[in-house]
């Protein structure tokens, strides 16, 4: 994987700092930053996660929390991880499928009915065996991954009811092929660039249409710069929490597991507040004067069925089913 100029200019500036201002004892911070708010859920989630793990270790793990992409985009923040920098995000899984290809699968189409079966197959023994695999793949430990950001929803300028509404529509979405294709499959032409760009590349008209959860369309104003929230839902956002290894490792064993747990308890907490705050994100989004919209699901679930063939995941989509009991 390559990495940008910017980027390595975040890996740098990371080093410097660390260098600089950190104490002898910061081999036990844990720095994770996040492109979203600090109210929204995920936001929420880190700090609790931050408090308890402080507590719970006596101190031993100092975890520290930067938000609104302060250490840049998600993709930016895992290259920093990558080449050595104490840095962490929440990221969505499917941005760890270069690396593990199976778990691409938690970002599939229309796979996930709800949160609970997510989090439950997040801690199958199938599951955490591709998160192992991540480390030595990667440089990077995958802590928990049943951090709920919701349903992605379509955001457009026009009305949408069938996927031929979506034809030659630039929508913005994650740079990864399971949801690079699963938007291809739904009709649009989709342009990956970074969350922090959506707002403005909306704005400028760089892009037609985007597609994100509830809370984020709030907490990032989109509603200022979109007409229409048709409620797809074509994607259940499970994140994973991760963190560089080279800082994980500077952790004891007895930690590591404190750590780990309170990841996955507080990925339930933030995955609540996701659930709680999701409809009411949406209705605040609508009395801006958007339009929010339910539509027939049919000719969508049809049009990105063949997205698991395209990317040889059936065999993942078999295991997911197995461990469902579906």
């Amino acid at each position: 994987m390559k990495m940008s100029i910017k980027t390595l200019g975040l890996c740098v500036a990371a080093a410097a700092m660390l260098s600089v201002s950190m104490p002898a004892s910061a081999a036990t911070t844990l720095r994770i930053g996040t492109v979203l708010a600090p109210d929204d859920p995920m936001g929420q989630g880190l700090e609790k996660f931050k408090a308890e793990v402080e507590k719970a270790t006596n101190g031993d793990v100092e975890v520290q929390v930067f938000h609104n992409s302060q250490l840049g985009d998600t993709t930016e923040m895992i290259d920093q991880a990558r080449a050595g920098a104490n840095v962490g995000t929440v990221t969505d899984v499917a941005r760890l499928s270069s690396f593990v290809p199976s778990l691409a699968i938690m970002s599939a189409p229309f796979l996930f009915d709800t949160y609970d079966d997510a989090d439950k197959f997040a801690l199958s023994d199938e599951y955490l065996a591709w998160g192992d695999e991540l480390k030595d793949k990667s440089g990077l430990v995958m802590l928990a991954s049943n951090w709920y950001q919701g349903p992605r929803h379509a955001l457009t300028q026009k009305p949408i009811s069938v996927p031929a509404d979506l034809a030659g529509v630039r929508m913005r979405t994650i740079g990864a092929p399971i949801w690079i294709e699963t938007i291809r499959a739904m009709g649009a032409e989709p342009t990956p660039i970074a969350w922090g760009e959506v707002y403005s590349a909306l704005q400028l008209g760089a892009i037609d249409a985007a597609e994100a959860q509830p809370t984020a369309i709030k907490g990032s104003k989109l509603y200022e710069v979109i007409k229409y929230v048709t409620k797809t839902g074509h994607i259940q956002l499970v994140t994973a929490l991760v963190v560089a290894a080279d800082a994980w490792d500077q952790i004891s064993p007895e930690n590591q597991k404190i750590v780990r747990d309170l990841a996955v308890e507080n990925g339930r907490y933030a995955s609540g507040l996701t659930i709680d705050l999701g409809e009411q994100a949406l209705a605040d989004v609508a009395a801006t004067g958007v339009t929010v919209s339910e539509i027939d699901l049919a000719p969508f679930k049809e049009a990105v069925a063949g997205v698991y063939g395209l990317l040889e995941l059936e065999p993942e989509v078999e295991i997911v089913n197995r461990v469902l009991g579906r």
